[in-house]
């Protein structure tokens, strides 16, 4: 018998040297171990979890329930109703407001004289040019001897009839012949006169040979040179700004066109400069192109020397003031169907509602219809709601 236990333990001590151990094998069952370890004590933590809340009874489902209703956060504002000044933007061209082109008032010839350059300063009457007149001045001195002529035949027969007026109580002369001399005196006075006149009109075309100015004014441009031959044909020889007053044509669409008044103030930037100068609106076109719907607001501005003719220029016109909602960019949505806004309402339910944008100032956009200015508009992350969604409102101010 103990022979037999001895050989046994023999032969199992043996069988146990000649086992090959495995190393992965053995990090295998130690991992499996481990993860058993780890799930017996999770779920030894939620049983002592379940009997501290067991005696809560409902208690214990309401934070449950409370975080599948949460809802999210978002910031709305009641933006009131502000004064805001109705500013109307348009461009144009600028010009001079009376652009007088001056011409050859008479028969013309040739230019012996130019007296004035483009951007001189020329008074009512001031002469700008003047033609050569040799051949009227001769013509003048012919007329002013005819004149001269007929006035001694007008002194002869005024003699001759007082001489026979005073015959004719004598019975020398009859009345036959003393009607015969007045009549003979009277065609001598009128051939004064005719002479008269065709000296005072040669006078009066060699004054038209002088090119002057019809106002005072800035003189814009000059198109003659002295050895010119020029006449009615020529067309305008000189351009003059009356009184140097520019303006600018401003282009309006028909909405805009409607608001304006004449002494309307405006302020109008050349293209290229950061100067603004004030104007005021003369004239507002009576009609409205039916191809553009546009019509022209006519802004009178003084001169000044960085205003020139023909150049491009902005004009922000102030058409008074309106009283409407003010809200940022962030607030205002767009889509296919034009601008919107989301607002909550009392059941803190997001609505859409569609609205019109108006003036762009410093303080945001003026909404001119859509809103009456008590409502609470979403001001950001209006992108990630939809209408009919519950949200969480936070009441901020809004900006002023």
């Amino acid at each position: 018998m103990t022979a037999m236990n001895y050989e046994s333990t023999k032969w199992s001590r043996d069988a146990i040297d000649d086992v090959v151990v495995d190393d992965e094998a053995l990090a295998v069952r130690r991992r499996r171990r481990r993860l058993i370890i780890a799930v017996l004590v999770l779920l030894a933590v939620a049983v002592i979890a379940i009997m501290m809340l067991g005696g809560r009874g409902e208690k214990a489902v309401a934070p449950v329930a409370d975080q599948g209703q949460q809802l999210p956060a978002v910031t709305v504002a009641a933006p009131g109703r502000q004064q805001v000044d109705r500013i109307i933007t348009a461009t144009g061209s600028l010009a001079a407001r009376h652009d007088m082109p001056v011409g050859v008032p008479g028969q013309g010839g040739q230019v012996v004289r130019v007296l004035v350059q483009p951007g001189q300063w020329v008074g009512a009457g001031q002469v700008l040019a003047v033609i050569d007149r040799s051949v009227q001045v001769q013509q003048a001195s012919q007329l002013a001897a005819q004149v001269q002529v007929a006035e001694a035949d007008l002194r002869l027969q005024q003699a001759n009839l007082d001489r026979a007026q005073g015959l004719v109580g004598r019975g020398f002369i009859s009345r036959a012949d003393l009607d015969e001399k007045r009549s003979t005196r009277d065609a001598a006075a009128a051939r004064v006169r005719v002479a008269q006149a065709q000296l005072a009109a040669t006078r009066a075309q060699i004054g038209q040979l002088d090119v002057r100015a019809p106002l005072a004014g800035l003189v814009l441009t000059r198109a003659v040179e002295p050895g010119q031959v020029v006449g009615p044909g020529s067309g305008a020889l000189f351009r003059i700004a009356a009184g140097g007053e520019m303006e600018l044509m401003a282009m309006l669409a028909q909405d805009d066109l409607a608001r304006v008044n004449v002494g309307t103030i405006a302020q109008v930037t050349p293209v290229g400069s950061t100067t603004a100068y004030q104007g005021q609106v003369w004239q507002v076109a009576p009609v409205v192109d039916p191809q553009t719907r546009q019509g022209a607001a006519r802004i009178a501005i003084p001169y000044n020397r960085d205003l020139r003719p023909g150049g491009f220029a902005q004009a922000q016109i102030h058409a008074g003031t309106t009283d409407a909602p003010v809200l940022p960019q962030s607030a205002i949505q767009s889509d296919d169907h034009g601008n919107f806004v989301y607002i909550v309402d009392a059941q803190n339910t997001v609505v859409r509602r569609p609205v019109t944008i108006g003036e762009v100032t410093d303080r945001g956009l003026t909404i001119t219809q859509g809103l009456n200015g008590s409502e609470h508009v979403v001001m950001q992350a209006g992108a990630f709601l939809s209408p009919g969604q519950k949200v969480r409102p936070e009441l901020v101010r809004a900006t002023q």
